[in-house]
């Protein structure tokens, strides 16, 4: 659940977008003109700001300076019926994550605003902060944990921090692939020039090539020169288009050349780090990527790991966000019930450590007497849980919060299917077997007792 701040003229569009997103849990403030959209910007600090081009009273992109400045870490989305390539660079250089254009999919506005906060909870993983933990958190290395993985990521990042060649990070989504560029970058001797970050996934193909390369208008003006000197992570290029692949790779040839020669401008002088969250020999198999692009952008691969490989993790990850949320607040720190961090510890967490950080907002609000219970924490993570018998240890997913009544109708209905398989569909072998009636079972399995037509003669 995140806070979000909707500005849009047209009252149809914005309670369309405002309904939306509330009702993917969010709380929603929305407002019609730019000064009420500033006003609601300073009083209540979004995370997100969706926000139409042309308001009346001033510009989105007026709206999204001023929140640049101000509010830097508001997430920003902007969404126009008349837009253009040039002003959706503008709006990315501004600092947008996301440009949409009336008329969009509900779908696509979910999708983005996702993406938006999942983006925003791994840039704010990446501040350290201090606590009392046994956990590595080094300032140059900006990653949080205690695991076997993360202290060999934290050496190879030492290791190559002063390295040009190109670095290709793989790991799945929210691992904290964009933590260790960011480590990278800041333990490196460019650590004072720009960091700058361009997701391929979020952007449609002719805007991701005017970033990458230059638009009609302005040939000079890219990522790749406004992060002069400093380094360019270009997010998830397992999804760049193969015509600008063949680009690409041709660019990193050329930088290549005239690096070695002595002979590169200032405008291509960048760390250039790539990440993919799909192993990309998969899609050179597939033929969606290409083989020399990869050996290109892979001279040092990384493989961030999920967080379910490392859950020594989760409690300096988990002690972490607490702390920020205290110091957000004003509250003390709040402890985690011990059954809490079973569940915590027991958990796949798919969504990696932005989940992770989701499930402590979220349980954070929820808490009472400072203390995070099993209650606190979000459904999907209490509805597993490991029980350790004498002989072995299996895993359960229960659906805590549910009734009794309704789990132990559906065991029962498991229980009598797979003894019904057992038994080779014998229904009759199956009551025998169970204990009970032929009527019983049918009344279990909720069908009814076929009755025997009895004649007279």
């Amino acid at each position: 659940m995140a806070k979000i701040l909707v500005i849009d003229d047209e009252a149809a569009i914005l309670n369309l977008m405002a309904k939306s997103c509330r009702q993917q849990g969010h709380e929603v403030t929305a407002v019609q003109t730019g000064r009420e959209g500033i006003e609601a910007l300073d009083r209540f600090k979004p995370e997100m700001m969706i926000v139409d081009l042309l308001i009346g009273d001033m510009t989105g992109l007026e709206i999204i300076s001023y929140g640049a400045e101000h509010h830097p870490d508001t997430q920003v989305i902007m969404v126009t019926g008349n837009g253009s390539i040039d002003t959706a660079v503008e709006a990315m250089r501004m600092g947008a994550f996301d440009y949409l254009t009336k008329p969009f999919e509900l779908a696509d506005l979910h999708r983005t605003v996702d993406l938006g906060l999942q983006k925003r909870n791994e840039d704010d993983t990446i501040e350290v902060t201090d606590f009392q933990s046994s956990a590595i958190s080094l300032p140059s290395a900006g990653m949080i944990g205690e695991s076997a993985k993360v202290k060999e990521i934290l050496s190879v990042t030492d290791k190559i921090a002063n390295n040009d060649s190109p670095i290709l990070l793989e790991g799945e989504f929210g691992s904290g692939k964009q933590m260790v560029a960011r480590s990278l970058h800041n333990a490196s001797e460019r650590k004072d020039a720009p960091f700058k970050v361009l997701q391929c996934s979020a952007l449609p193909e002719e805007l991701l090539e005017s970033e990458l390369f230059g638009s009609s208008s302005s040939r000079s003006e890219t990522i790749f020169s406004r992060a002069a000197g400093g380094t360019v992570l270009l997010e998830e290029i397992q999804v760049l288009p193969v015509r600008l692949q063949s680009k690409l790779d041709s660019y990193l040839e050329e930088v290549n050349t005239r690096r070695m020669m002595g002979d590169l401008p200032k405008h291509m002088d960048v760390r250039f780090i790539a990440s993919s969250a799909k192993p990309l020999q998969e899609a050179i198999e597939a033929n969606t990527f290409r083989k020399d692009l990869y050996y290109k952008i892979s001279v040092i691969p990384i493989t961030v790991p999920p967080l379910r490989s490392r859950p020594e993790d989760i409690e300096p990850l988990a002690q972490n966000f607490l702390t920020r949320y205290s110091e957000r607040t004003g509250q003390s720190i709040p402890e985690i019930d011990k059954y809490a961090k079973r569940l915590l510890e027991g958990y796949s967490w798919p969504g990696n450590v932005g989940e992770l950080q989701n499930a402590f907002e979220r349980a954070c609000a929820f808490a009472e007497d400072n203390r995070i219970r099993p209650v606190d924490l979000p459904p999907k993570v209490t509805q597993k849980v490991e029980i350790t018998d004498e002989d072995e240890k299996t895993t359960h997913h229960l659906p805590i919060g549910g009734l009794l009544s309704e789990y132990i109708r559906k065991q029962e209905k498991l229980f009598i299917r797979e003894t019904l398989k057992y038994n080779g569909g014998s229904r009759e072998k199956t009551a025998s077997m169970l204990g009970v009636s032929i009527a019983t079972l049918y009344r279990k399995m909720g069908l009814k007792l076929e009755k025997k037509k009895v004649t007279t003669k």
